[in-house]
């Protein structure tokens, strides 16, 4: 006698049902998912877009626009630097605050390059095209859409251990973005220890610095990676820690790559 023959008849019938329900529902839901992460997606595409637009009226309205006119030096400082690294259209601002701050945004042409006139106050000129190379650099490499578009995608519901995982991600993102737009800014100002100088200034905020100074604030800095509680911190943060962009600085100054494309723009 089998050993099955005692199944009720309509079991495996039932089970083929079962089976190819649960598939349908999986695909169903999977479907869904996907939809409504591709139209999450696009809303925040399309909410970075309108504020885009409405953050560059308002600085229209309350920030200087940098031109050959309204700021020769500066505005001949900005056309060097985008001579070598090629951003493509772009206009470049100053905000009228005691601020040392810069940043770059925009989802269309023009680009967008803010600059507060703290940094002017502070930085030299060779300082000032390493900053400025910066945020070239972010749009160079299509940083300023890419932060809508993966930010977006990271903020896609999801479950808490996979929302944490996005999140750690997109910050170790930023941070990568941050590496590679410090080296356009190396690549601007051609001179390592001004683009290190600038770094320092950002914390210091002081135009003169002595050399006990800076000597000063890269111990201070070197400090910051000596424990385990600041290298946490640093991945919920979006830009590394100071002393990590220097480092990254001089390995790629040291490296054939930079000597290559350094000695390309210098020509």
């Amino acid at each position: 006698m089998s050993t099955t023959s005692y199944r009720y008849p309509n079991e495996i019938l039932i089970l083929n049902i079962t089976l190819v329900l649960v598939l349908a529902v999986i695909s169903l839901t999977a479907v869904a998912t996907v939809c409504g992460s591709v139209i999450f997606v696009a809303a925040m595409l399309a909410l970075s877009y309108i504020y885009t637009r409405s953050h560059h009226r308002s600085l229209m309205a309350g920030a200087q626009q940098i031109t050959l006119s309204s700021a020769p030096s500066l505005a001949a400082l900005i056309q060097d630097s985008a001579s070598r690294l090629k951003p493509g259209p772009f206009e470049a601002y100053v905000v009228p605050e005691d601020v040392l701050n810069a940043y770059t945004f925009g989802l269309s042409s023009p680009k967008v390059v803010v600059l507060y006139a703290g940094l002017i106050k502070v930085m030299d000129e060779d300082e000032l095209r390493f900053v400025a190379g910066h945020e070239m650099g972010h749009i160079c490499l299509g940083h300023t859409w890419l932060n809508s578009l993966v930010g977006g995608m990271a903020g896609i519901s999801s479950p808490s251990a996979a929302s944490a995982l996005l999140v750690l991600a997109f910050m170790s993102w930023n941070r990568a973005c941050e590496f590679s737009a410090d080296r356009a800014g190396m690549l601007a100002c051609g001179k390592p220890e001004k683009a290190i100088s600038a770094l320092v200034k950002l914390v210091a905020a002081k135009r003169n610095l002595s050399t006990s100074e800076m000597e000063h604030y890269l111990k201070r800095f070197d400090a910051e990676d000596d424990n385990l509680l600041s290298d946490l911190s640093e991945l919920l943060a979006t830009h590394p820690m100071t002393i990590h962009r220097i480092e990254q600085l001089q390995r790629y100054t040291a490296s054939a790559e930079y000597k290559r494309l350094a000695a390309q723009m210098n020509r």
